[in-house]
């Protein structure tokens, strides 16, 4: 701090005043001060001398340990300072204080240059001590720096000498260090490191170390993002110091002072914002108050399968955008959002959340395309549409009541009266009736008709209760456009259901954290205490059969184009779905360790584009995302294999009979039943007007 920013006309008094601090620290005045600082109010905990542990970010780990996000009061994560590399205290040092492990907390000599300077009209030098900087900065309510007086120097002053004498020189480093603001609301030289550099401070080379120790004199007029060549005239200049001073050699001075100057924008988008977001509502959830800071929470994340989801995401979405007569406003080419207006934009939205069938560990989840335009999260918050992705449980209903998948249901055109005098009248999106059909091929090729008449048969109360058994958390009215995904639901709930289908009947709570430490590495929270996995959803015969013919919707169904990515002998199932103004699509598939969904779509519901379908748009992105992750050698085939109690059988395709000699090859495939539910040899299961019915 120079002191020539304190208004001090009379050079006298400014010279007696100096004095006093300087040679008569034991004199009354001196004392009175002293007293003073003493008996304040303590501040955050303490008086002005006394160092205290200051606020601390909450540190959101990976799976694999990375660090992936912090927040908190202040961001800010102290280190000893045994841990950093000798040139980093050095630098700070050499600016900011030479004399540093010789003066008492006040410079004399420093003072008395600085009132030389002042009274020959020069540029005052800086004579405020790492102690005293330390002071203001730890106790800004008792010792505020901004506050330009000779009382408050004096106090300021006061408080550095009764601090070295109850702490070491070496206490006293390590806590200006980790106190100090370095900008951008970094606060000490492990977050400073971390978010201007992309390293912990341990790490520091030489030439950060002294582009950090730069700061300190003012980090916006030297912030290196914003004026590299302003910041990196000053880090020489630190570098310089520090070799006249024999801190360092001359030749490493001069090494460092040739390196470039690199740093990390502060608006870089972290790899993976919504999901931190996610971690910190979970664990406010749990009652655990990490929004103070101060905690090691490690979660779930993939880190490997976060990086595929959003470039996946990324891709797939700019090449729906690139399309030739796109209407839409894109994410390259869009206003910028409102201020205020934090939880939309006008461009196409997307989400993806992968997760743990077996114990609802959520791998990847991405909740938007751009953090910094809307941080509202979709994959958890969101209310859309599920469209035929609900299928499935409709499906799973008419399964669960003795509906063989060979069941033969004709899609046609339906004319159903309603209460209110209306008459429902649903359309494939083709808008064509393919007429006979076994339950299988419907599924595969998402017939809206048939899903109808599943749901009338089966019950529209009933579809909802299982619905809800699989985690769907929002309202469902039991109505029959409810068959075809007509309600509303929470993206990452729909994903969980599906789990259902990969564990054979259970749906596990999706589980954002592991556990959670305190700053001492105390345990305060753990997912084996707190982890809830519902009871069976669904019989695990069902489970296996819908989850076959899911299979089928990626092999030669809607979810075709997502098939042509993936590798030929990767174990796929899956359902697109897409609602009928073509406002949302999806593809929610399953492989035998992982469930995964895409949704794309407008924050203000909207069509995306005229043939909008979750088989031509989600999918592909599903299939990009699991393609770069899932190794087809890896995977455990046995987790997909026929549970002994369900039946299987040789059947045509194309007339769900079973196959004969006359059957050709490519017509033949197994179909799997209940028991009880087998076919017989001269006939199949039929759904008509009467109910289910021998077809002879």
């Amino acid at each position: 701090m120079n002191v020539n920013i304190y208004p001090m006309p009379n050079r006298r008094i400014l010279r007696a005043a100096w004095a006093l601090v300087a040679f008569a620290p034991g004199l009354a005045a001196q004392e009175a001060v002293h007293d003073a600082v003493q008996e304040g109010a303590p501040a955050r905990g303490g008086q002005a001398w006394q160092i205290i542990d200051p606020p601390q970010s909450t540190l959101v780990y990976a799976a694999d340990g990375s660090a992936i996000g912090e927040f908190g009061n202040e961001t800010r994560t102290s280190v000893p300072l045994s841990t950093l590399p000798p040139y980093v205290p050095q630098a700070f040092i050499a600016i900011e204080d030479h004399r540093f492990y010789e003066h008492d907390g006040v410079d004399v000599v420093g003072v008395l240059g600085a009132i030389k300077d002042r009274m020959l009209g020069r540029n005052a030098r800086g004579a405020s001590t790492i102690t005293q900087q330390l002071v203001g900065n730890m106790h800004p309510d008792l010792v505020s720096r901004r506050e330009h007086t000779l009382d408050r120097k004096l106090r300021e002053q006061a408080a550095a000498r009764e601090m070295e004498r109850h702490y070491s020189k070496a206490q006293i480093l390590e806590a200006y260090l980790n106190q100090i603001l370095f900008g951008h609301g970094w606060y000490g030289i492990d977050a400073a490191a971390r978010h201007y550099f992309g390293v912990p401070a341990s790490e520091l080379t030489l030439a950060q170390a002294a582009t950090l120790a730069a700061l300190p004199k003012g980090p916006a007029e030297f912030d290196p993002v914003r004026y590299p060549q302003r910041a990196r005239r000053r880090r020489n200049l630190v570098l310089t110091v520090m070799a006249n001073q024999r801190l360092i050699s001359r030749a490493d001075a001069a090494r460092a002072a040739r390196e470039r100057l690199v740093t990390i924008p502060p608006d870089i988008e972290q790899p993976a914002p919504y999901f931190v977001d996610a971690v910190r509502a979970a664990a406010e959830g749990a009652g655990v108050d990490v929004g103070v800071g101060g905690f090691r929470i490690y979660s779930t994340l993939d880190t490997g399968l976060q990086r595929s989801a959003v470039e996946a995401l990324a891709t797939g979405a700019a090449a729906i955008e690139a399309r030739k007569a796109y209407p839409h406003p894109t994410l390259a080419n869009h206003p910028a959002p409102a201020a205020g207006a934090r939880n939309g934009t006008a461009y196409l939205q997307g989400m993806i959340v992968a997760l743990d069938p077996s114990t609802g560990e959520v791998r990847a989840l991405v909740g938007g395309r751009k953090y910094q335009d809307s941080p509202f999260n979709r994959a958890v918050d969101a209310r859309r549409q599920a469209g035929s992705a609900f299928k499935p449980i409709v499906y799973a209903a008419a399964i669960g009541i003795g509906l063989p998948a060979n069941t033969i249901v004709y899609d046609t055109a339906l004319a159903i009266p309603l209460r209110s005098g209306r008459t429902y009248r649903p359309m494939n999106a083709d808008r064509l009736f393919l007429g006979r059909l076994t339950l299988r091929e419907a599924l595969a090729q998402s017939r809206n008709t048939v899903a109808v008449q599943l749901g009338e048969r089966v019950g529209l109360d009933s579809v909802v209760a299982l619905a809800h058994r699989m985690g769907i958390s929002t309202p469902i009215a039991p109505v029959l456009s409810t068959a075809l995904g007509a309600a509303t639901v929470r993206p990452i709930d729909l994903v969980a259901a599906y789990a259902a289908f990969a564990t054979l009947g259970t749906v596990p709570e999706p589980q954002f954290i592991t556990r959670i430490e305190d700053r001492d590495g105390r345990e305060v929270w753990s997912a084996t205490e707190a982890s809830v996995t519902r009871e069976s959803a669904l019989d695990s015969g069902v489970a296996f059969i819908v989850r076959d013919m899911l299979r089928d919707v990626v092999d030669r169904g809607t979810a075709a184009p997502a098939r042509r990515v993936l590798p030929a002998g990767m174990l796929v199932a899956g359902k697109t779905g897409t609602t009928n103004d073509n406002s949302d699509v999806w593809f929610i598939g399953m492989t035998p360790g992982l469930v995964a969904g895409v949704w794309l779509g407008f924050d203000r519901p909207q069509s995306i584009v005229a043939g909008a379908a979750g088989g031509t748009l989600a999918a592909p992105i599903w299939a990009h995302m699991m393609a770069q992750h899932v190794e087809p050698a890896t995977e455990d085939s046995s987790a997909w294999a026929r549970p002994a109690w369900v039946a299987g059988a040789t059947l045509d395709r194309v007339t769900g009979v079973p196959a004969d000699s006359t059957t050709p090859a490519a017509q033949r495939y197994t179909e799997y039943f209940l028991p009880g539910t087998e076919p017989g040899l001269f006939y199949l299961w039929s759904v008509t007007g009467d109910g289910v019915v021998p077809e002879w």
